[in-house]
């Protein structure tokens, strides 16, 4: 009778705190209603631990404040250059507009960028800069390796910090956890590498009192010398990824900028690092700028739990009404808000040629079950829907109408939208977009299309799995 009593008490309290709780999209209140309901305690538990977007009172304060009182990248001399102003047709500047709404960053003209050849090119030409490197690297990684192009980093900023160069490598402290815990990691610090790890979990079971433990530093960042920065999704690690071998190979892209949005993304480094350690490094956002060069525009995109509430899923939707020709879209994890599956229908009912690429063996079997949830409406709408076959697509990309596009570390599912802090570019050049499409182009021939009759004689099985994973989309 007690623990009948007991269960009607912490579950009715956790169903009052889920119905009360600010910002929460209604299937997500629905998710977690199921899941506290449906498990006896260890439901109610559950979602103490996972669900609720909290960093913890004291975190939330101190990435404020670290954000508020940065220099601002604009705040550099040089930046007012002509040749740092942006160029975007009436049509276009809205969408930088959304994007400048949440960091507060300018879009700016005068940037260059090259798109990697493949994941390990990338690697050598990240090493290339780094050894090329004369003030200071500075780099963040979700997971970063002990493979192969993991060590090949780890011996760069070894040889860079030996001839005097500063260097800071920061990693998440979940996803890079063997590498923290290893001799490599060591032997960095050792070499005059200072090291940090964002987002400490310490004990869990302490640690949940002071918000979720799984809230992760997605984001990809290198920055060198204030003149070059890498942006996409690849972490550091060979296409083998060895702790999901079975999955490989992970499919990546990567562009290489030089330009103002190189000290747009050394802010976000900037406030990641002096978030999660005691160093202040706000002088290096007040070097002056490199001589300016004709260029594009673009903009860092910086998201997270402490910036305002949905601005991921409203770049990517933004993104999407605004296409009138096309639409290509790879993303590995698909888990949409109502909003975001809207808006996808939406492009291809109205016209528009709308493609996306999911892998065909996710390796996330419960995301992978929930993303199949969708492809009937997708398909339904006129969605062109593509399983790449050769491994984990792992590609985050958007282009748009032959001339914008979107390319980063954020996912189109809920962590990406509301638990993790992740790092994009949105960028409007013609030519660049051009080589990203190629290379979604060169995905889609390794690709199978799925089709709507294929969906349709699904067995009720099949159906029914997929959609029991959905109606908890919003906890995965």
């Amino acid at each position: 009778m007690f623990l009948l009593i007991a269960h009607v008490v912490v579950v009715s309290a956790c169903l009052a705190r889920i119905l009360l709780r600010p910002h929460r999209d209604p299937t997500s209140r629905l998710a977690w209603m199921v899941v506290v309901l449906a498990v006896p305690f260890a439901g109610a538990l559950a979602y103490l631990l996972l669900g609720e977007t909290n960093i913890g009172t004291k975190r939330v304060s101190r990435l404020k404040k670290v954000f508020d009182d940065l220099p601002r990248p604009e705040d550099a001399s040089g930046w007012d250059a002509i040749e740092n102003q942006p160029a975007l047709p009436e049509l276009v500047a809205p969408l930088f507009n959304v994007a400048g709404s949440i960091n507060g960053y300018q879009a700016t003209g005068g940037n260059r960028a090259r798109l990697m050849k493949d994941s390990d090119a990338t690697i050598d030409e990240m090493v290339a800069d780094v050894d090329a490197a004369t003030d200071h690297v500075h780099l963040m990684f979700y997971i970063w390796l002990t493979d192969n192009n993991g060590t090949k980093m780890i011996e760069a900023l070894k040889r860079a910090a030996a001839r005097g160069v500063t260097c800071r490598a920061m990693v998440d402290d979940l996803g890079s956890r063997d590498l923290v815990h290893s001799q490599q990691w060591k032997d960095m610090a050792a070499a005059g590498v200072r090291t940090a790890s964002a987002l400490k979990i310490g004990n869990p079971l302490v640690r949940m009192f002071d918000g979720r433990v799984d809230l992760r530093d997605h984001r990809k960042i290198l920055v060198i010398d204030n003149r070059v920065t890498y942006c996409g999704s690849q972490n550091c690690a060979d296409p083998a990824f060895l702790p999901k071998k079975k999955f490989a190979p992970w499919v990546d892209a990567v562009m290489r900028f030089e330009g103002p949005v190189v000290r747009q993304n050394q802010h976000l480094f900037a406030s990641d690092w002096m978030a999660n350690c005691d160093e202040d490094i706000s002088d290096v956002l007040l070097q002056p700028m490199p001589a300016a060069q004709a260029g594009f525009t673009a903009q860092a995109v910086g998201t997270g739990p402490t910036v305002r509430n949905s601005a991921m899923p409203e770049m990517f939707e933004t993104l999407m009404y605004a296409a009138r020709r096309e639409l290509f879209i790879t993303t590995p994890y698909y888990v949409p808000n109502g909003s975001m599956q809207a808006a996808l229908c939406a492009a291809a009912n109205r016209g528009v040629d709308t493609s996306i690429i999911f892998p065909a063996r996710n390796d996330d079997f419960a995301v992978g079950a929930t993303s199949k949830s969708y492809y009937l409406d997708l398909l339904t709408a006129g969605v062109k829907i593509y399983e790449y076959q050769k491994g984990i697509l792992h590609t985050k990309s958007l282009t748009l109408d032959g001339d914008i596009t979107l390319i980063g570390s954020a996912n189109m599912d809920r962590r990406s939208f509301d638990l993790n802090y992740e790092n994009n570019i949105l960028l409007h050049d013609p030519a660049l977009t051009a080589d990203m499409r190629a290379r979604q182009q060169e995905y889609l021939a390794e690709c199978t299309a799925v089709s709507l009759q294929e969906v349709q004689a699904w067995p009720w099985t099949k159906r029914l799995w997929n959609n029991a994973l959905a109606i908890v989309g919003p906890v995965l």
